[in-house]
């Protein structure tokens, strides 16, 4: 693909197939997602893009894929590109001598002949350039032309061959067309083979920034090796290690890894320790250590040890896999803004052929016949520097570098939807717990009334809570276990997001969560003397999660727990807050210990004791009076909200219900990458701006230009060839303006 009007081809031609409900291609990457309500004939696809002109490269049916095939996929992709080069490149090596060859020769006399090469001649040196080197375009236009549409093959392709079969008419049959004032037929050879040369020259030197633009996904499938070592055992229980492509491993695989390699697939280990490297995953520099037991992921780097492990996860669905999908996704999605250059696209190529059809007409009307050959050339001027190219290239480019850089740094958008919304925020809000602090807890203080020992208290709510998988959960658990207590498994459990539990163990029923939970299941907070829920506001001012405790129907404790702040949670905020955005923390915790994180974060809004539903309606609110909101959490209480915000943004160690709801997910856990991603689209969306605009003013300078609007005044006119180099050069401007998100400092 070429161009805008490419992308709308392809897009019609894919959309054509029974059972496709809709598509969306990337003109940057040559890739299409497609979403399909029924899979289709087994060459359904390759007819329908043979048809429109154009070619498939690979299939990606992941419901049909096994093992690590679907990573490979982009390794075919590139093969293919590379094999396209290389015909390309043998062209334009054949072309460039014979187009040099006629330019010298109708320019500069060489042979001695006042008027240079004999036309003959020229038509010899010329027919090959124009019917071999120029064949994509003619094959493309032929392809347009039968489906009725036209794109930049079209443009190029009519062009060209106008000035040649003018030439060639002029060549065989001098009389039959007009000359120039001074006597010369119009012979324009060397004007249709150097623009081909030019064309082909500019679409190498583009497919190669293309390349650039689109090696995120390059980079990250290269951290997966392409070999692993297999573990066979024989029949008498000796084991060998066997090297095996790694699209060949399979789920319950036994491997090895030595020291130095990075491993193939996710896994869990079987023996042997090591020190690994995660910093792709996480960002920390410092080696995690492993033994039997431990996870370990595709692409991150054994340092010391050997070890073998079990294969878990392979091919998709492994973390790297999936970081490369939603890569993929992003790059291939359309931003809102693209539709308005495809709107464009889609009725800009029949308009240049009006205004090059006019500009032959009134040269030709203007200047008689002795102006034919200046009313052909300006026309040819028109169709060539008109390609769309930069127009098409504008948008995609940059949300292909943008999200590409983002998945390096551990920013994950899914689509370029997301990526425009996520320039657009005004408003952040922060959940708490998981968020803002560490979401580790450690059990402070425990609380009894005078009925319960403080042990037999902590077995009973520790067994209730261990169906539980809440953060707070499992150090109650955690407490209860290293103390030595019996935890028992609930007979029946219940959990209410945003409220707490309900379970049984043995005779008893146990209500935990907190103070409003325990109102509204009609628990009175105080027992004699005690006020428990008194207490539970005192410990919450101190920034403790405090969760209450009912046992039979009667309030019998409390627990008191501590989550420290993460480190970097206050220069986070600061970071967003010099950005000009509004911040506020939305959390389900007390509204004590809210108000405590809040003054230590320095955050002002703060929305405390929301269960799910009081979340998603604090999200509408701000939606309504106008804001752009983004939502960060990292649990199923969060899951609606990160779905109502214009971006949710999940933390990569949260739920993953709160991954799938997110448009935005930071596979680090550091949340200075939430400043970091604004600074990302915003610094994405102002190199959109910047193509959209080169490519629109391009257009509207060079058109003019080019039909010759100012040769009577000024006496300025631009040729073809001229033209041709102006049409290349915006494209790669375009290109080169989008890899400098490579570079920029965000």
């Amino acid at each position: 693909m070429h161009c805008a009007s490419c992308v709308t081809q392809v897009e019609k031609a894919l959309a054509a197939v029974p059972g496709v409900s809709s598509v969306e291609v990337n003109l940057a990457t040559e890739k299409a997602v497609l979403t399909v309500e029924r899979w289709p004939e087994a060459d359904g696809f390759e007819r329908a893009l043979k048809g429109a002109g154009y070619s498939l490269v690979h299939l990606n049916r992941p419901s049909q894929r096994g093992g690590s095939a679907a990573l490979a996929d982009d390794t075919a992709a590139d093969a293919a590109r590379a094999r396209g080069e290389q015909r390309q490149r043998l062209r334009l090596w054949i072309a460039t001598p014979l187009a040099a060859l006629l330019f010298a020769g109708g320019h500069l006399s060489l042979f001695g002949s006042g008027h240079g090469l004999d036309p003959r001649l020229q038509l010899l040196l010329a027919a090959p350039v124009q019917f071999y080197a120029g064949w994509p375009f003619l094959t493309g236009a032929w392809a347009g032309f039968r489906r009725r549409f036209a794109d930049m093959n079209t443009l190029i392709a009519v062009g060209t061959l106008s000035a040649f079969l003018a030439s060639t008419v002029a060549t065989l049959a001098p009389h039959a067309i007009p000359h120039d004032p001074a006597g010369h037929p119009p012979i324009y050879f060397e004007t249709s083979a150097t623009i081909i040369v030019l064309v082909l020259l500019g679409r190498l030197l583009e497919a190669r920034a293309r390349a650039r633009a689109g090696s995120a996904i390059r980079r990250l499938i290269d951290l997966q090796p392409r070999i692993a070592h297999r573990v066979e055992r024989a029949g008498g229980g000796a084991s060998h290690e066997r090297d095996i492509a790694t699209e060949e491993v399979r789920t319950g695989d036994e491997l090895a890894v030595r020291p130095g390699e990075r491993i193939p697939v996710d896994g869990e280990l079987l023996s042997g320790r090591s020190t690994v490297d995660e910093s792709m995953l996480t960002g920390e520099p410092i080696p995690v250590e492993k033994g039997p037991g431990s996870e370990v992921f595709a692409g991150t780097l054994n340092r010391t040890g050997a070890f073998r492990f079990i294969a878990q996860r392979v091919g998709v669905e492994m973390v790297l896999g999936q970081i490369i999908e939603l890569v993929g996704i992003a790059q291939s999605g359309k931003a809102p803004i693209q539709r308005l250059a495809d709107r464009i696209a889609a009725v800009f190529v029949p308009i240049v052929f009006g205004i090059g059809a006019l500009t032959l007409v009134i040269w030709w009307a203007v200047l008689g016949p002795a102006g034919f050959g200046f009313a052909l050339l300006a026309a040819v001027s028109v169709l060539i520097i008109a390609c769309p190219c930069a127009l098409g290239l504008a948008t995609p480019a940059a949300v292909t570098v943008g999200t590409g850089r983002g998945a390096e740094q551990g920013i994950l958008w899914k689509g370029g939807a997301p990526l425009e919304r996520t320039q657009a925020v005004d408003t952040f809000v922060f959940d708490k717990t998981g968020t803002l602090t560490t979401g580790v807890l450690t059990l402070i203080d425990i609380e009894t009334t005078d009925d319960w020992s403080m042990l037999d208290f902590l077995a009973l709510a520790a067994s209730a809570e261990s169906a539980s998988e809440h953060p707070l959960a499992a150090a109650i658990v955690g407490t209860a276990r290293t103390n030595g207590l019996k935890v028992q498994s609930p007979g029946a459990f219940q959990a209410v997001p945003g409220g707490g539990i309900e379970a049984t163990v043995g005779a008893n029923t146990l209500l935990i969560g907190s103070a409003a939970f325990l109102r509204e299941r009609g628990i009175s907070l105080a027992l004699g003397g005690d006020d428990l829920g008194r207490r539970a506001e005192e410990l919450a001012s101190t920034a403790k999660s405090v969760v209450l405790v009912a046992i039979d129907g009667t309030i019998a404790g409390l627990l008191g727990l501590e989550d420290a702040i993460k480190p970097e949670a206050r220069e986070a905020i600061d970071a967003l807050r010099a950005l000009g955005l509004r911040i506020v923390l939305l959390t389900g915790d007390a509204e004590a210990t809210a108000l405590q994180v809040a003054r230590t974060l320095g955050i002002e809004d703060v929305r405390a004791e929301r269960r799910p539903a009081g979340k998603l309606a604090e999200i509408r609110a701000l939606q309504e009076s106008g804001h752009v909101v983004a939502m960060v959490g990292d649990g199923i209480n969060d899951a609606p909200a990160l779905a109502q915000a214009d971006v949710g943004i999940a933390i990569g160690t949260g739920a993953d219900v709160a991954l799938e709801a997110a448009g935005l997910s930071l596979i680090r856990s550091d949340l200075r990458g939430v400043a970091q991603a604004i600074r990302l689209a915003r610094a994405t969306f102002r190199v959109i701006r910047q193509n959209l605009f080169w490519a629109f003013a391009w257009n509207a300078l060079g058109i003019p230009l080019a039909a010759g609007v100012l040769q009577p005044s000024l006496g300025w006119t631009l040729n073809p060839m001229l033209a041709s180099i102006a049409m290349s050069a915006s494209s790669l401007i375009v290109l080169g303006n989008a890899l400098r998100l490579r570079w920029m400092k965000v």
